[in-house]
């Protein structure tokens, strides 16, 4: 993944806009806008409430009816969707070159005033509600971990609370809210365009200027820091799981910051991958293979996956075992390991093995449109720079054994979250269709 043309701009209205314009993408072109909010800042007492503004986006606009939008990109043979993420919202079309200003004019227009209305607002909280039923309630191991496990290891309402929402909650939420929510977070200095593939950057610019140059500035919200301290001794909690067929566990632990302190980040992104990926990987080995304590683990840096959220962000590491195996016995046989690659680094084949894995899976990604435009989106609007992915794989080729010792020994014992899924019936589905 060389690095590829980038233009990075800002409108007089505060939209910042990437350009990476690719001649490879024959005929074809990526549109996202990233507005920075996600779950972690919706208001206490409206949980879930941000994702319900990201279905909201997609039921009409200034001069769109309802569906319109729909209509529009899959006229054009392109899909769409939206997603939302501890610190940002994102929208997106990947459609054919010709259709550019199409997907422009569909964003723009969204972005000067969606359709708000109370049948719109009813229909898509029963929408969001039969989400959270079919994704965690009805479902083995429905929330685990990023639902269950945040709680425990969190304080604070904005980084302990379920970004998916509380019926409740849903139920409340106004149309004085969503209008509210909307004048505060979705600014055009609160968002970031990006376009990349097969298009002109000149063109691109004529044709943002046309769409998005008269949406009106708004004043953006002072992003409050959600750091708090980390745990001083461990944490426990269990919950159980009536569609669960056997015992999980998740543990939680705080990884230094992912944005101010990225080269350390990217070390603990190579200690998952050392820990997990793979047969060959050390817990992998000693847990699955060696002492069949667990049927399945799983090690990640990040809640949501890697670079999907500023500080504080969670490194996790999920295992399902059998009943008769103790959860202490799995936690012990964890900290062992780590212990060992905190005293003795790894060697600098199995670094490599690493590192080459994570580099393959980066080119990969970002091969596909879809998830270059998404990542150049939020690396611009998190670290402030979308050329930082382009980067990304010789820095995580400099990470060193060392580098690796350190992330390992920074995942304490006496500073984490366990969370212990317990079954309470019988029944259910293979434990990984749940671990999603």
């Amino acid at each position: 993944m060389g690095a590829g043309e980038l233009h990075r701009f800002r409108l007089d209205n505060g939209l910042r806009v990437v350009l990476a314009p690719d001649a490879a993408t024959t005929g074809v072109v990526g549109v996202s806008v990233h507005y920075d909010v996600g779950f972690r800042s919706e208001p206490e007492g409206r949980t879930g409430f941000a994702h319900l503004f990201e279905h909201l986006m997609f039921q009409g606009s200034e001069s769109l009816a309802k569906l319109a939008h729909f209509r529009h990109i899959q006229g054009s043979g392109g899909v769409f969707n939206g997603s939302t993420h501890p610190d940002y919202t994102d929208y997106f079309e990947v459609l054919p070159a010709a259709a550019l200003e199409r997907a422009l004019f569909l964003e723009a227009d969204r972005m000067r005033a969606p359709k708000l209305t109370e049948e719109n607002l009813a229909n898509q909280i029963d929408v969001v509600k039969e989400e959270i039923r079919l994704n965690v309630l009805n479902r083995p191991y429905g929330g685990f971990p990023w639902i269950l496990l945040p709680p425990v290891l969190y304080e604070t309402f904005p980084n302990a609370h379920n970004g998916y929402g509380d019926f409740t909650d849903l139920e409340r939420a106004t149309l004085d809210d969503c209008a509210a929510f909307f004048d505060a977070y979705y600014a055009p200095a609160n968002a970031v365009l990006t376009v990349t593939g097969d298009f002109q950057p000149d063109t691109a610019r004529e044709l943002i200027a046309k769409h998005f140059g008269d949406v009106p500035a708004r004043e953006v919200p002072r992003r409050p820091s959600f750091a708090e301290p980390r745990p001083a001794g461990e944490k426990r909690d269990t919950q159980p799981d009536p569609h669960a067929p056997l015992p999980a566990i998740a543990v939680g632990y705080r990884m230094t910051d992912p944005v101010a302190e990225l080269d350390s980040y990217l070390a603990n992104l190579v200690l998952a991958s050392v820990l997990t990926e793979g047969d060959g990987a050390r817990l992998q080995q000693r847990l699955v293979h060696s002492d069949a304590l667990v049927s399945d683990i799983n090690a990640e840096a990040g809640l949501f996956g890697p670079f999907e959220a500023r500080d504080p962000d969670t490194f996790v590491v999920t295992a399902f075992h059998p009943t008769d195996v103790p959860a202490q016995r799995v936690l012990d046989t964890l900290d062992e390991e780590l212990d060992t690659l905190a005293t003795h680094p790894p060697e600098q084949a199995e670094l490599a093995k690493a590192t080459a894995r994570w580099t393959a899976a980066l080119h990969g990604e970002h091969d596909r449109i879809v998830s270059r435009t998404l990542a150049l989106g939020a690396f611009e609007l998190l670290y402030g720079d979308a050329a930082i992915i382009y980067d990304l794989p010789a820095r995580l080729g400099a990470v060193t054994p060392e580098d690796v010792a350190a992330a390992a020994k920074a995942l304490r014992p006496d500073s984490r979250a366990v969370l212990l899924v317990e079954p309470s019936a019988q029944g259910g589905a293979h434990p990984e269709e749940g671990a999603q």
